[in-house]
Formats: structure tokens, sequence, C-alpha cells
């Protein structure tokens, strides 16, 4: 029983993770698995079968949740992209004051006030995200099908380090980090494409996208046995400048939503009033939901 409850639970971290804005490590937090889940990942070499034990249900689970739910993530993007990168960025709003809170408890567990390394820390990535990427991506190069070549499949392999990293991070969004980045529809369309063609049989296209889905999925397996060593460390030693930057990253990311999913697009069609009106209503009803998520989470 306590396996089938972990699948279950892994399917619900799964599609948490493929969200833009809802953290799959609050989720695991508030599903009561995270302590266990980060200990077997820790001591996966030196307890590897008790390890594994642990991690199978949940990954299993985890890996189904964001099969089942790519189409869905897909379909709304296309179809409804105002409400629901609207929605999308009430998810994020909901989860800054939690972040707000930990980055105060890092401030009174190192005995600091705000200082010039915070404000550095913010603004720095708050620039990243808002200024820097957008022109990174203005070549296009990463919003469109990337090729079989070398150096493409390093630069996969690296995104998905960076997103496994930020994955296992309570407050933080791996999809967020990879719509920031410019990635998000990439991996989506990936997924669906891979699957389709294990469905149909299509050879030509499963081959492609299983190397592509295999590179992104190797870094993301080393991020997070590696990066994870790296942030279990700056939160130890330096979790308030961490928590700055963290906070810079997640409030410029409704900027990148919008840029990244085109959802302004949407205000010039003569669905513009109703898409609006739902997108807004969404906005608050996600924040809400990820607030009282967080809150419960420190009660």
């Amino acid at each position: 029983m306590t396996y089938l409850i972990d699948f279950l639970k892994g399917i619900i971290i799964g599609i948490a993770n493929i969200i833009p804005g809802v953290s799959g490590g609050t989720m695991a937090v508030s599903l009561d698995i995270y302590d266990r889940l980060i200990s077997s990942i820790s001591h996966l070499f030196k307890n590897w079968k008790a390890s594994l034990k642990t991690l199978a249900p949940i990954l299993v689970g985890a890996g189904v949740g964001v099969i089942a739910f790519t189409y869905t993530i897909e379909f709304l993007l296309s179809s409804y992209t105002l409400p629901t990168a609207l929605a999308f960025i009430g998810l994020i709003l909901g989860g800054i004051p939690g972040l707000w809170e930990s980055f105060q408890k890092g401030l009174e567990k190192q005995k600091q006030t705000i200082s010039i390394s915070h404000i550095i820390a913010f603004t720095l990535m708050f620039v990243l995200v808002v200024i820097v990427l957008p022109i990174l991506q203005e070549s296009g190069t990463a919003l469109t099908a990337i090729q079989l070549d070398p150096l493409s499949l390093i630069k996969l392999f690296i995104i998905g380090i960076i997103a496994s990293a930020t994955m296992i991070i309570p407050g933080v969004s791996g999809s967020l980090i990879l719509m920031v980045l410019g990635y998000y529809y990439l991996i989506i369309n990936t997924i669906t494409l891979f699957i389709t063609a294990l469905r149909t049989g299509d050879m030509d296209s499963l081959l492609p996208n299983f190397i592509l889905l295999s590179v992104f999925s190797l870094g993301v397996l080393i991020g997070i046995f590696l990066i994870s060593k790296a942030i279990e460390f700056l939160f130890e030693h330096y979790s308030s400048v961490t928590y700055s930057g963290i906070l810079g990253l997640v409030i410029a990311s409704p900027f990148a939503i919008l840029v990244n999913t085109k959802a302004l697009n949407d205000l010039q069609t003569t669905q513009a009033l109703p898409f609006a009106v739902v997108g807004i209503v969404l906005l608050v009803i996600c924040y809400y939901g990820i607030y009282q998520l967080g809150k419960n989470e420190t009660n």
C-alpha cells in the first residue's frame, strides 16, 4: 500500500513539475515526502537498496504525471494562451510570500539585515530574466526545433541540469526556469512528439525525439545528484543571498511567461475580452491556492 501511495504522490509531483509556477519541491513538502525524497537521493550510493525502494514508485509516478499532463498543457497553451499564461502568473505570484518568509528566516538565521549583496543578487537575477535572456532569444534558436548536432545536445544537457537543480527547491518551479530560458515549448513538444511516434510506430520521428529526451533526462538526473549538493551548501551557508537571487528570478518571471507564450497577442483577437476576464479570474484563484498552500507548510 505504501508503494501505491508513493506512486500516486509521484503523479501529483510530476504534474506539478510540468506547470510553470508550481514547485515540485513545494508539492513534495505538502505531500510529506520531501525529506524522504532528498534523503534517498543524497544517500543513493551509500544505501542504494533502501533509496531505490523509496525513489522508484515516486519517480515512476512522476513520469506518468508528466506524460499524462503534457498533452493538456500543450492544448491549453495553443488554444487558450492568455488565460493559461495568467493562471501561470497567479501560481508564480502566490509563491512569492512564502519565498519572502524564507528569505527573512535566512536573515534571522545568519543574524543579518538586508545588505548590498542581497540587492546585487536580486538585481542580477531580475535583469537576467527581463533583459539578458530575451536578447539572447531574439535569434530564435531556443524556440525552434533543436538539431541533433553535438553543440545543441550539449546545450540541452546543460538545460536539463539547470532545470533539475530548481525542481527540488521548494518554492521554485523547474518548468518556470525552462520557460525563462526559452526551452519550455521545446521540451513539451518533444515529449508529445515522442509519445505520438511511439503510439503510431513512426520510427523516423521516434529516434530523434528519443535522443533529445534522453540527453535532457540525463542532464536532469545528473543535476539532481550533483547540483543539489551545491544548492544544499548555498542554503546552509548563504541562504539569505540565495533567496534574494531566487526572489529576483521569480518576480521577473511573469514577464518571461508573457513574452515566451506570446499571450498578449490574444488581446488583438475577437476573444480578447472573455480571455482577459477568464485569465484574471484564474490568476486570482491560482494565487490564492498557492498562497494557502505555502501558509499550510509554515503552520
